[in-house]
């Protein structure tokens, strides 16, 4: 069976404390690895996790505060310290790109892998070659530049077992089938079509550090799983429009609007020790799976639709 989890490598909102490192989420989708914001600490809590560099495919930064990118200067050299065999893939603001060239030159150390930059100015698909899904980038509102990332996957069908004892087809003819989207059977055409269901691709968003915006909603639209920042509860919705971040409210509210499947809330200040308000607040709004992440939580993405 695939395998498709979100593993949690930190939860922190701007300085790490004894229970939550800074930021960092790896998505894993079969034989892919979505690096999402390296905060701090991002390589031990890899270690604590069972993530290896080899591991990572495709690097995603949603902004440049230290939370979420001063982790990448270590992950970078460990990505050439055990010489990954691939290409990585690294997509970023490119009001950034100066923060990104002091990260990736911050020390000496031996280039053995290659590392393929993306720097992203405009909104839209962000070029990552041979990926099995698409991703697209999205502003958001904060004090810098900030991207929101989402994953599509496309639409498949889904191969029904009884369709095709009826039409007596088995072996290496239904791998044809799949392939060609019909095959000939004693002088008749069978297609793709007669012996399979459409199947939605999944999809996933990762929205951080953001004021409620257009962007939000555009990212989280039925969307299979989305991660969210709840960095304040209201009562503190004040201090979140001030500094550009969201309640676990709203998010609750943006996931019920959305008609996402799972929502996992992260990116909790330091001021909330106890976070099981943060799940009432959001529970008030959304009555779908909730996930509260916790720094080495592995998430697994809902059953495909």
């Amino acid at each position: 069976m695939s395998q498709r989890e979100l593993v949690v490598l930190g939860t922190a909102s701007q300085v790490p404390t004894k229970q939550r490192n800074h930021n960092g989420y790896l998505l894993r989708w079969e034989d892919e690895g979505v690096l999402f914001d390296p905060g701090e600490g991002t390589q031990r809590q890899m270690t604590y996790a069972g993530v290896s560099a080899t591991d990572i495919t495709r690097i995603a930064i949603t902004h440049f505060h230290g939370d979420h990118s001063l982790g990448l200067a270590g992950v970078v050299q460990r990505i050439n310290l055990d010489q990954v065999p691939h290409p990585v893939d690294v997509c970023f603001p490119a009001s950034g790109a100066e923060y990104y060239d002091r990260l990736v030159n911050a020390t000496s150390y031996y280039r053995r892998a290659e590392l393929r930059p993306r720097p992203i100015d405009l909104p839209g698909p962000v070029d990552f070659p041979g990926a099995p899904f698409a991703v697209t980038a999205v502003p958001l509102s904060h004090p810098v530049d900030t991207f929101g990332y989402r994953l599509t996957e496309p639409s498949g069908r889904r191969i029904l077992p009884d369709r095709l004892r009826q039409y007596r087809l088995s072996g290496p003819i239904i791998t044809q089938l799949q392939q060609q989207g019909h095959v000939e059977i004693s002088g008749r055409t069978i297609t793709l079509e007669e012996v399979s269901d459409p199947r939605p691709g999944q999809s996933f968003a990762f929205v951080m550090d953001t004021r409620l915006c257009d962007g939000v909603h555009e990212l989280a639209a039925d969307t299979d799983m989305l991660v969210i920042e709840a960095t304040f509860l209201d009562a503190d919705a004040h201090l979140a429009a001030e500094y550009g971040h969201l309640t676990a409210g709203q998010a609750g509210r943006i996931a019920a609007d959305a008609r996402t499947r799972t929502l996992v809330l992260t990116h909790f200040s330091q001021r909330y020790r106890d976070l099981s308000d943060h799940l009432a607040e959001a529970r008030q709004h959304f009555s779908g799976t909730i996930h509260i992440a916790t720094d080495l939580a592995r998430i697994p993405l809902p059953p495909r639709r």
